[in-house]
This record gives structure tokens, C-alpha cells and sequence, in this order.
């Protein structure tokens, strides 16, 4: 297949480019710098995206790009960075995508558990009610914005991720300098769920999801067992042969994080993947200990 893939340079997007490309597929991709290769093609949202005729041959559309929810203090320009990145980005893509004289046959649009907001204990499937707050409302916009390709009758997909674990970046990565120091703990009280998924399976789902003919709409994309922070902590701790006896007290993080401590650390998210469980999507990794055994080779 033809690919074009648009966060290229990310986590997911590196790793999914290699992954593709060693299977025999022909993978292009959006960059914002000058293109340096045939197989790159330049945009610029929001202010521009590709053209119909940049995108010809064009079998697959795979979306990964948007501004880092982690990185910063959430203030207002922040805050419209993280919206419209998604939003717009989507927008003028799936637009591109719309004008096609013969469009891909699939677009694979990133979304996130975000969309259900601080739910506690409640088990959140694809058919839950979106929650309430700026994260929801971003994911509600970023989801809805795939809109123009949906009229096209293009297969579309918007795969609402967990926290990704990868030891070279995202949340994991982050959380391993002071675990490794045994200086990790509890956020808050510990008892917030965390819905994740390994990095394999993250990229597993969007194949899953790039061949899979009669798949379309949302798509939980996290491992069916989420665990609350004090379960994660515990765990990690554990595969690092660590203490995680040093708490950060709710209103640390507050302090330290702003605006994203509620919207993201002590949030809670028990999210279930029912349609991939309702498929039977075989995960490689289903149980974070061994997820995390196999990220860090322990």
C-alpha cells in the first residue's frame, strides 16, 4: 500500500513508519520543514495542508500529529495549541482527503481517552457520554473534524489512545529517572485509573485497524486492564526493584503541573476496550507487568 503518515517524527509515528516500511509498504510523509525527499510532503496547518494532487496514489491516511498535552504549563496559548493542532490539522486533512478524484480508502485518525474526562470508578466504553472540560471538548472537535472525509464515504477510524508506554518517550519515560532513583510514588491518592497500552500493541491496533475492512468510528486503543496510579506505581516499582514510598500529595502536583494535573495526572479514566475485546484483537501484551518487564527488558 501507498501510506501517508503525518506525525512521523513522534513516538508512534517513527516507530510506525519503520514497522511499515519494512513490510514492503510505500510510506510518505507530512513534514512542517522543507521536503527533503521525495517521500515528504510539506504542510503547514493551519494555514495550509496537502493538495488532492500531492496526495494522488494515496491508499492510506494514517494522522498522528499534534501539539504535546505534557510539555508546558496550560495557558492560553497553550491551551489553543493543543486544540487547534488537532482540530485544524485534522480539518485540512480530512478536507484534502475529501477532494480527492479517488480518495484513500481509509484514514486512521489518532483521538484520545481524554474524550471521557474525570469519571472515577465508572467503566467507559465507545458508546459512553463524553465527559466534561477542556479535554473532552478537544477530543469532541479533533474527532468531529474528520467529518469531511466521513462524507466522502472514506473508511474512517479515530483510535482514542491510553497512555502509550515506551521506554524512549511519553509518560514512561518520564516517570523513569525518579523511579529509578527510588524516589517514586503515588499521585495524589493514588486511586485515579490509568488506561494504557504498550507501544506494541499501540502499533498493532492501527495495523489492525489499516486492514481491517468492515472496522470504522472510535476506537478504545488501551489494554483491557487499567489500574489505578497507587496498582501502576506498585508494578513499576517492582519490575525496576525500587521503594515507591514518596507521595506527591494532590496539591504538589497542582502546584508543579498547573492546569493539566487535574485535566491529566489525577485524572481518572478506567476505560475498557470493547470493540477490540468484542473482535478479538489479540494483544500482545494485556498485563502491565509484563508490558513493562518487556519495555525495560527486565
Amino acid at each position: 500500500m501507498n501510506i501517508l503518515i503525518s506525525g512521523s517524527s513522534g513516538m508512534v509515528g517513527s516507530a510506525l513508519v519503520l514497522q511499515l516500511s519494512s513490510k514492503g509498504h510505500t510510506v510518505k510523509t507530512l513534514v512542517r520543514r522543507e521536503s527533503r525527499h521525495p517521500s515528504e510532503i510539506r504542510w503547514n496547518p493551519p494555514q495550509s495542508g496537502p493538495t488532492p494532487e500531492q496526495l494522488r496514489g494515496i491508499d492510506a491516511v494514517i494522522h498522528l500529529a499534534g501539539e504535546s498535552i505534557a510539555t508546558g504549563r496550560w495557558g492560553p496559548a497553550k491551551r489553543q495549541a493543543i486544540l487547534e493542532s488537532r482540530m485544524l490539522g485534522t480539518k485540512i486533512l480530512a478536507d484534502a482527503v475529501s477532494r480527492m478524484p479517488t480518495p484513500p480508502k481509509v484514514m486512521i485518525s489518532a483521538s484520545a481517552i481524554g474524550y471521557y474526562g474525570d469519571r472515577g470508578q465508572e467503566v467507559l466504553k465507545e458508546d459512553s457520554l463524553p465527559g466534561r472540560g477542556f479535554l473532552p471538548e478537544v477530543c469532541q472537535a479533533w474527532e468531529g473534524a474528520t467529518a469531511p472525509a466521513v462524507q466522502k464515504r472514506v473508511r474512517v477510524v479515530q483510535l482514542r489512545f491510553g497512555i502509550i508506554l515506551s521506554s524512549k518517550g511519553g509518560a514512561l519515560a518520564k516517570m523513569l529517572p525518579p523511579f529509578k532513583m527510588g524516589l517514586g510514588g503515588i499521585l495524589g491518592s493514588g486511586s485515579q485509573y490509568m488506561s494504557w497500552i504498550a507501544l506494541d500493541d499501540a502499533l498493532g491496533v492501527i495495523n489492525y485497524a489499516l486492514f481491517g475492512d468492515a472496522i470504522f468510528g472510535a476506537i478504545n486503543t488501551v489494554a483491557p486492564q487499567a489500574v489505578t496510579n497507587a496498582e501502576f506505581t506498585r508494578t513499576l516499582g517492582r519490575v525496576l526493584s525500587r521503594p515507591t514510598v514518596l507521595p506527591m500529595p494532590a496539591f504538589a502536583v497542582r502546584l508543579a503541573f498547573g492546569a493539566m494535573a487535574d485535566a491529566v495526572l489525577l485524572c481518572s479514566a478506567r476505560v475498557e476496550p470493547a470493540y477490540l475485546v468484542r473482535s478479538k484483537y489479540r494483544f500482545q501484551f494485556p498485563n502491565l507487568e509484563d508490558a513493562l518487564r518487556h519495555l525495560l527488558k527486565k
